[in-house]
């Protein structure tokens, strides 16, 4: 089934990057496809990635201290 580009900007990145490549149009889109797809397929999702960083970079222990306002005036010397 052809695909028709009827967009003229896309039709130029098409051609910019098949010029690039140095392989026709059809091939250009396909490997730009391809790469898109590889890349989705090794997404790691987000919840993964901050749960590998939660696990890397633990919170330090709670310290009892209120963070109010009358702590933060006292950290900025606003006492």
């Amino acid at each position: 089934m052809p695909l028709y580009i009827k967009d003229d900007g896309t039709a130029r990145l098409v051609a910019e990057f098949a010029e690039l490549r140095g392989v026709s149009k059809q091939d250009a889109v396909k490997l730009a496809v391809r790469d898109a797809l590889d890349r989705a397929a090794e997404a790691v999702p987000l919840r993964e990635r901050f749960a590998a960083l939660r696990k890397a970079h633990r919170l330090p222990r709670a310290t009892g201290d209120v963070a109010d306002k009358a702590f933060f005036d006292e950290l900025s010397g606003e006492v």
